[in-house]
């Protein structure tokens, strides 16, 4: 395929230096098969195991070996159809592969349902005992892991009426999601060209960004209207799911909701407390970006809607994927040689699927294959932001490698807290090599604002989320009922807060909070923020202290999830329970708006 070509080509017409090579999974169909049947005849054999597991530690073993043999076994099965089905998802025949593989995957969730209760009843004493034998080595922090939650698992029979309870409490997120996707109605607005448009989540995004004012308040006013019309039915649909996390935290013997979102990765509620105190005390450096945005745009009052507008024209790049390959593999040199090898090697082996072509999966992502290798999937473009999310999916797949070459398969898999780091690290490495080497003003402007704009919607909006979801579990913990006008009030205050005193807080934006699902997720978003920071510390470590860090962050790539996450981060070199990652992430988002002040003082 021709680099420049800008027709849609069928899949064959793609040149097999631009596929990736799903074959490594499995050579044929028939190999492919041949595991599956395997799983299949292999499933009642885990049934033998019931009841026995504290009989004795080699008893113990054994059918841990065999769960992980035949999820490994299931994760090939099921990443060979599944990337097979993504390059053509009209594709019959591998949508039907998908469905074949799901429900052996269920099968198999069912059939090993009855391993970590019954460890968890095997009593202490006894599993510690048992993690002294060699047959058990691997799976040592596992069981801490499990121990460690023990206080919070309870009887078979209340733990089986808490399983069946979860279809029932999942409404509120249903009803939100239907309410959200299914029901709402936008209006119709005038856009930059005289013409109708009707409103949606999707056309808001670019008609926000929009350089005519009138176009922005439009939809803004439109798109918060609407939400605004359903403003009570929204707010049930939080409060339920609010009620519902409060249920579930207190059921299991959790101090709070919080306490019990935090405890899968051990995070310590400090974490959290620090993320938004730091923030709280560093918000001047957005209120003079929200002046600086103000005095660009030649605005007398700056406005809500005013916020997404870009501050440099969009600049077009145009980086063909071969000169993209080049770029990623210089932006990533920091990282040091080690890294750049397998980067090389990931970039040439058949892991990366680029191109789109008709009936492709949109988007881009990482799969991790344990015992083979992460395989990427993009539909790259020739522009900078694919650029980008080659680098940034290269981490992902980079740090997957790691984990999976390193580590056993009871430890292989690395926490949510964590994934996003080695991704955005890249990100950020790329960016700064930009930066350093771009020398058209235009363009320097266009990355010092996406930047910025990075950083207030990833840093600061999401702490800002965050606060937000810690107010109303602690006000709802402490059975203070609320209502439409409650959070209305609440989000008012913390977007005057946040974006400082320039800002115009129209009424319309009070209604945001109903928009975002992110809220039913329970206590997710302050993860985004946690991520950046560790990322870019550890970037600028990098930058800055050389070999030591260059390794540190390569045995970080290696743990996988072999400790808990903030003991990971702390051997890399970021103490996310210190406010210096987040400081620091503030300090260069400052030093970053000098520059871009310094820069539109001399247009």
């Amino acid at each position: 395929m021709s680099e420049a070509s800008t027709a849609l080509p069928a899949r064959d017409q793609i040149q097999s230096d631009y596929k990736w090579q799903v074959e490594d999974i499995y050579a044929s169909e028939e190999l492919w098969q041949a595991d599956f049947d395997k799983i299949k005849t292999a499933l009642p054999k885990l049934a033998e195991y019931k009841e026995t597991l504290s009989h004795s530690a080699s008893r113990l073993a054994a059918c841990l070996e065999l769960r992980d043999e035949l999820n490994i076994m299931a994760g090939k099965l099921f990443a060979y159809a599944r990337l097979h089905r993504d390059e053509n998802t009209a594709n019959a025949k591998y949508q039907a592969l998908v469905g074949k593989t799901e429900s052996l995957l269920a099968e198999l969730g069912a059939a090993s349902a009855f391993i970590e209760p019954e460890i968890i009843g095997i009593p202490d004493t006894m599993l510690k005992a048992f993690q002294t034998e060699q047959t058990l080595a691997d799976y040592s922090f596992y069981f801490e892991n499990l121990i460690r939650q023990k206080k919070h698992i309870l009887s078979p029979n209340e733990e089986e009426i808490l399983s069946r309870s979860v279809e029932a409490t999942q409404a509120a997120e249903n009803i939100f999601n239907m309410l959200a996707h299914a029901d709402m109605t936008f209006p119709d607005i005038t856009g930059e060209d005289g013409k109708t448009i009707t409103l949606s989540e999707g056309r808001y995004r670019s008609l926000i960004m929009s350089t005519d004012r009138k176009v922005r308040q439009a939809s803004f006013t439109g798109l918060f209207g609407s939400y605004n019309a359903l403003r009570n039915s929204f707010a049930a649909t939080l409060t339920g799911n609010i009620k519902k996390n409060i249920f579930y935290s207190r059921t299991r013997k959790y101090g709070s909701t919080l306490e019990s979102a935090l405890s899968d990765g051990n995070i310590p509620l400090s974490v959290y407390d620090n993320l938004l105190t730091t923030i709280n005390n560093n918000l001047e450096p957005l209120h003079r970006y929200i002046s600086l945005k103000k005095k660009a745009l030649h605005l007398d009052s700056i406005h809500m809607y005013d916020l997404y507008t870009p501050l440099a024209q969009e600049v077009k790049f145009n980086i063909p994927y071969q000169e993209s390959l080049q770029l990623v593999r210089n932006s990533l040199s920091p990282l040091g040689p080690e890294y750049t090898t397998l980067l090389n090697k990931g970039l040439s082996s058949g892991w990366i699927d680029v191109y789109e072509n008709k009936g492709k999966q949109t988007g881009a992502y990482s799969w991790g294959v344990y015992g083979v290798h992460p395989f990427v999937l993009l539909n790259y473009n020739d522009r900078l932001e694919d650029v980008s999310t080659l680098a940034h999916e290269m981490g992902h797949a980079i740090h997957s490698y790691y984990s999976q070459a390193t580590q056993p398969y009871a430890t292989a898999q690395y926490t949510i807290f964590t994934a996003e780091v080695a991704s955005t690290t890249n990100e950020i490495l790329l960016n700064d090599f930009l930066l350093k080497t771009t020398t058209d003003k235009q363009k320097k402007l266009y990355l010092i604002n996406q930047y910025l704009e990075m950083v207030r919607a990833t840093v600061y909006r999401q702490t800002m989320f965050a606060e937000f979801e810690k107010y109303i579990y602690d006000k709802s913990e402490q059975g203070e009922t609320l209502t439409a006008d409650s959070f209305d009030e609440i989000w008012h205050n913390l977007n005057a807060k946040y974006y400082g005193p320039e800002m115009v807080v129209d009424s319309e934006i009070d209604v945001e909070w109903a928009r975002i699902p992110h809220f039913y997720w329970n206590f997710y978003v302050y993860q985004y923020v946690t991520g950046y920071a560790a990322a870019t510390t550890l970037a600028d470590k990098m930058l800055h202290e050389g070999t030591d860090a260059q390794q540190r962050y390569i045995d970080f790539l290696k743990s996988g999830g072999s400790d808990y996450p903030i003991a990971i981060l702390q051997k890399a070199g970021v103490d996310m329970s210190k406010p210096q990652p987040i400081e620091l992430t503030l300090t260069k988002f400052s030093s970053m708006l000098d520059e871009l002040e310094n820069l539109i003082s001399k247009s």
